[in-house]
């Protein structure tokens, strides 16, 4: 399926729709609310590590509201069961069998706050609904309803009684980040409007569910050149051999990542992925999947100092011309091209056997020839408009 232009402007205008609508309840962070979005809309899951009373739950309720769909919040202690989180059987009396009690997973949006206070049994009946879309209770798979996402949320200052997250969990979410603090300006807006307890409630609807699911769907379609894979697995190869780096980039993380940049690529209006997608979305997809060595904390390297220096010295890959820019900048060379065939023949000169213009012929075809100006330049020309 090839995307057009104006598919993806259309996907833009509704994504930032959604931008808008989910930011009237979470003001001043629309990046995180942009990262949310695309976190669904690429089949992943979020987690959230911030400290209490930053509007969590509140962007979960608002992202529901956005897109008619349902919210569940599980708060996660020690005590809580399997059974608590995906639903189990019950004897039903008037049929005399046993059926299947749906637990809070089912809904659009579920958020597990305080995912990491629950034991590793508990947190690890969220494992297969959240690479899988299903669970299985007493041998039978029950589907969970598209769109789904799960909001995982972790206290990153009260560690006392927890379980820390085992990597392979950690790997199932597509994106951690944080929320943080209001600006000023943001905060003196929630202060006076304190008569409005609940602002997530207000959301409108802009899209009904099976609506989002088939962007979800269209976002897949976005073109992802070679280069571009070439360089996601560059990007993997270096986490993996850093110095400080014990656990690097996953081939689900990869995978993942790919399916985040072509979101975040159509999110912005464009039907094909440039290196930039892939440095934006750097640390929110990457950050929890680096495990550093136990040497790291003793220089003070932190995963986004990790991230930073990779991105450092894996160099973009560089793409020449393409579109409108190309065929205008393809007819100024032949235009030039001509005018020296002429001034070649008025000189008695053979024209070269096409020289310059076939040069510039075989360029157009062949898209491994990059651009000599654009190599001297030292800038990717990848795109329209880049």
């Amino acid at each position: 399926m090839t995307i057009t232009d104006e598919q993806a402007e259309r996907f833009a205008e509704t994504f930032n729709r959604l931008v808008d609508a989910v930011g009237s309840a979470i003001l001043g962070k629309d990046r995180v609310v942009r990262l949310a979005l695309t976190c669904l809309l690429s089949d992943g899951h979020l987690l959230l590590e911030d400290v209490p009373g930053t509007g969590k739950t509140s962007l979960a309720r608002a992202i529901a509201n956005a897109i008619q769909g349902t919210t569940a919040r599980i708060q996660f202690t020690p005590d809580l069961l399997p059974a608590d989180v995906v639903g189990g059987v019950v004897y039903n009396q008037d049929t005399r069998a046993f059926d299947f009690k749906p637990g809070p997973v089912f809904h659009s949006i579920v958020v597990a706050d305080e995912i990491n206070r629950a034991s590793p049994k508990t947190q690890s009946a969220l494992l297969e609904v959240m690479e899988e879309g299903r669970v299985t209770v007493d041998g039978r798979s029950h589907e969970v309803d598209r769109p789904f996402m799960v909001i995982a949320t972790q206290n990153p200052v009260e560690h006392a009684g927890t379980y820390p997250l085992p990597e392979a969990q950690l790997d199932r979410f597509l994106m951690k980040t944080a929320i943080g603090y209001p600006d000023q300006g943001s905060l003196v807006a929630l202060m006076s409007g304190t008569t409005v307890r609940d602002r997530a409630a207000l959301v409108q609807p802009v899209i009904a569910g099976e609506a989002f699911a088939r962007m979800a769907a269209f976002a897949t379609g976005v073109t992802v050149r070679e280069e571009v894979l070439v360089y996601i697995s560059q990007i993997a190869e270096a986490t993996r051999g850093h110095k400080y780096v014990d656990l690097g980039l996953s081939t689900r993380g990869c995978m993942a990542y790919v399916r985040a940049a072509k979101t975040w690529a159509i999110a912005q209006g464009r039907a094909y992925v440039i290196p930039d997608d892939i440095r934006n979305l750097s640390k929110a997809v990457l950050n929890h999947r680096l495990l550093l060595s136990d040497e790291a904390p003793y220089h003070d390297i932190t995963a986004d100092q990790v991230v930073d220096e990779i991105f450092e010295t894996v160099a973009p890959p560089m793409f020449r011309n393409s579109g409108a820019a190309e065929d205008q900048n393809l007819t100024r060379r032949r235009g030039a091209a001509d005018s020296a065939d002429d001034h070649t023949r008025r000189r008695g000169e053979p024209a070269g056997g096409g020289g310059v213009a076939e040069d510039l012929t075989r360029r157009r075809e062949d898209p491994t020839v990059v651009d000599d100006h654009t190599r001297r330049r030292g800038t990717p020309g990848y795109g329209q408009g880049q």
